[in-house]
């Protein structure tokens, strides 16, 4: 753990961030001016357990108490893992009469139309738990078939008998009339209290069936787990003296309050990773960088984003647990606001093997936190790519994680010649530089295709680099996407933590009302957008507390006829024809946008409403650059393998606490601090900004 004066230099009372990932827990302290991190071990089976361990020592060396806390922001991956590693509740689905398959049949697609073998994802429900009950709601909402609530009451009993622990209510056409999913709720409620119980009219009030039943059972097989976790948590920060409210960093980038969070779990399964994304966004602001990649690589995963003039990318879904070589359309569909990025199995921990046609494979399964790679000497015998940048030279293994972690060279030795050098035949040095050029091919590839697939350039963008091992590969990923400036943050082992305390309180609901755009009924849109913005206050106040919220309204259209739609903002009211024209020019004016073209005087239809609810985000101030240009004076040497030139070199050593705004370090040379190290390769040179980041130039952009 380090104590670091905070950047800004503002005066801010005690807040806490804590971001369990799949290796470590990271902890980020602010009190006053003064930043103090900490990385932990995660706790898997208990990841309460790490979080109150490890507060409990920042707290103690930072001479602050939990009563002194004023708020505390929770980013964790357990969500995640729950589903990837099925390891949630037993959960069962009810459906209308004729929708039980829903889950199965999805949207008919093939994610490898020419796999005659294909094997899809497993329905997070078996068919044996997929039930239906006789109803029927037609598109406007309109009751077909009354619900035969009889039939709901006998199905209580078969749900106690299969020893259900959560059930997804999700029917036909709900959306646009919630009742029907309501009753069913209230009776589950009434004679299964035991029973935890997600309507999907709730979490996904949206149209396309397959995807709202599959966020659904995703909410529903991960609310007993995740909920259990938030009180136990919320109890155990009680007992030690802690009384503010409890902040969960949601996947859209913006914060919920515990009792949101334990109702709609699954808002929270990429918290970790959106919390980085603010990070790279607040600094991509305040040094004036319009086009931005973050990149964020822990001990399990690497994430990369795209952002633009400060703002990372969004979406309104996403799939998660890919099966096929992570294929688009092999995973599950889930719909909630989430950051676009793309995440691969490419950590520290990312365990390496030598195949059948002896070519070196890293990930996707990882040595996480327990046993841990085969250096952490806790039980591992695989070998890592921490292992791999250990024998390269990268890591100090007196101070890794802060010096919490003693690393074994000899293990990670051993792992590496029995599992990789001797199956190639090759010394221990040159396969632990294969181990590591693949994982560097494997995320400079999925950044490219993450780019291609939204017509976006790399190589013209600065890399914001943060996580416990990013900074070790960041200037190898850069030189092989051609990317010329980086950028590695203060505390940059710890950045997600930092960015959830950078994040504004926020709700967003998505809800489908079809309409076509000439019979609009202004007093029907009225009603909704009022209800559905004194839902999303209602969620985003008990976030915000007394703050400020602003609301901002979308409506999603298209051509009559297509099959998706596009995001057009609501700036006025459309209780005439005027509106309704502005309307319709903005939609033609954001197709014309996307495809060279619109469509004049051809019909348009609306398929949902969106209003999203935030508190305000004050922009970051704008760093000076720096004068003056001093030389960095390194405490010492170390043998590195540098990738670029293929050969071991004699590097100087510097101690990242010791720089100061406008040093400058010529690469090739290593950079340690607590939470991480950064290796600047000889391809490139560094200087510390007035903000104590630290600032990786090409050399052959300074020519």
């Amino acid at each position: 753990m380090k104590t670091q004066k905070h950047p800004s230099g503002s005066t801010k009372s005690a807040r806490l961030a804590v971001d369990i990932g799949g290796t470590f827990t990271d902890i980020v302290l602010e009190v006053g001016v003064k930043r103090h991190t900490q990385k932990i071990l995660t706790t898997p089976k208990a990841p309460e357990s790490a979080v109150i361990e490890g507060t409990t020592q920042i707290l103690a060396q930072s001479g602050v108490t939990f009563a002194s806390i004023d708020a505390f922001v929770h980013g964790t991956t357990l969500a995640t893992n729950a589903i990837i590693e099925r390891k949630g509740a037993k959960t069962a689905l009810i459906a209308t009469d004729g929708f039980r398959d829903v889950l199965e049949i999805a949207d008919e697609g093939r994610f490898d139309q020419y796999d005659i073998n294909i094997v899809k994802t497993a329905p997070l429900v078996p068919r044996e738990l997929r039930f239906t009950v006789p109803e029927r709601m037609d598109v406007m909402g309109a009751i077909r078939r009354p619900l035969d609530e009889s039939a709901v009451v006998a199905l209580c009993q078969r749900l106690r008998e299969e020893g259900v622990e959560s059930v997804a209510v999700a029917l036909i056409h709900c959306y646009a009339n919630a009742s029907h999913e309501q009753r069913i709720g209230d009776i589950l409620s009434r004679l299964c209290p035991e029973i935890s119980v997600t309507l999907s009219s709730e979490v996904c009030p949206e149209a396309r069936e397959f995807e709202r039943t599959s966020t659904a059972v995703a909410n529903a097989y991960v609310r007993p787990l995740m909920s259990g976790y938030l009180l136990r948590l919320q109890a155990e920060m009680h007992k030690r003296g802690y009384t503010s409210p409890i902040h969960l960093m949601t996947s859209g980038g913006s914060l919920a309050s515990l009792e949101t969070a334990a109702k709609f779990p699954i808002r929270l399964v990429e918290s970790g990773p959106a919390g980085g994304a603010i990070l790279a966004g607040r600094l991509a602001k305040a040094r004036g960088e319009d086009r931005i990649l973050s990149f964020d690589m822990g001990g399990t995963t690497a994430k990369i984003c795209l952002i633009d003039n400060g703002l990372p990318r969004t979406a309104r879904a996403f799939e998660m647990d890919r099966q096929s070589r992570f294929m688009k359309g092999s995973g599950s569909p889930i719909r909630i606001p989430v950051i676009e990025m793309v995440e691969i199995g490419a950590g520290g921990g990312s365990i390496a093997r030598v195949d059948a046609l002896r070519r070196i494979l890293v990930g996707p399964d990882s040595a996480g936190a327990e046993p841990g790679p085969a250096c952490y000497n806790r039980g591992g015998a695989k070998p890592t790519v921490t292992d791999a940048d250990l024998m390269l030279g990268k890591i100090d293994p007196e101070n890794f994680a802060g010096g919490s972690i003693k690393l074994q060279s000899d293990l990670a030795h051993a792992a590496i010649s029995e599992h990789i050098a001797t199956p190639l035949q090759q010394d221990v040095q040159t396969a632990a530089y294969g181990v590591a050029e693949i994982v560097d091919e494997n995320m400079s590839n999925a950044a490219r295709v993450h780019a291609v697939e939204r017509g976006a350039a790399v190589a013209d963008r600065t890399m914001i680099a943060f996580g416990g091992a990013a900074p070790l590969h960041a200037c190898r990923l850069a030189e092989k996407l051609g990317i010329q400036r980086i950028i590695i943050p203060v505390d940059a082992g710890v950045g997600s933590a930092i960015g959830f305390l950078e994040a504004p309180a926020a709700y967003e609901l998505v809800r489908s009302r079809y309409m076509r755009l000439d019979a609009l009924d202004p007093a029907v849109v009225s009603q909704l957008l009022d209800e559905m913005e004194r839902e999303a206050t209602m969620h985003c106040r008990s976030a915000a507390g007394e703050q400020t919220l602003t609301a901002r309204k979308s409506v999603f259209m298209r051509y009559a006829g297509q099959g998706h739609e596009i995001a057009i903002a609501l700036l006025g009211h459309l209780g005439d024809a005027s509106g309704t024209a502005t309307l319709r020019n903005d939609f033609e004016h954001e197709y014309a946008k996307l495809f060279s073209r619109h469509i004049p005087g051809a019909a348009i239809e609306i398929m949902s409403w969106m209003v999203h609810v935030s508190t305000a985000v004050a922009s970051p101030c704008v760093i000076p650059k720096c004068t003056t240009e001093l030389a960095a004076v390194p405490k010492g040497k170390r043998q590195v393998f540098d990738a670029y030139q293929g050969l071991s070199l004699e590097v100087p050593l510097y101690e990242r606490l010791a720089l100061k705004p406008g040093m400058r370090i010529v690469g090739p040379a290593v950079v340690v601090e607590a939470g991480t190290s950064t290796y600047v390769s000889s391809t490139f040179d560094a200087a510390l900004d007035a903000e104590f980041a630290l600032v990786l130039t090409a050399k052959s952009a300074a020519r």
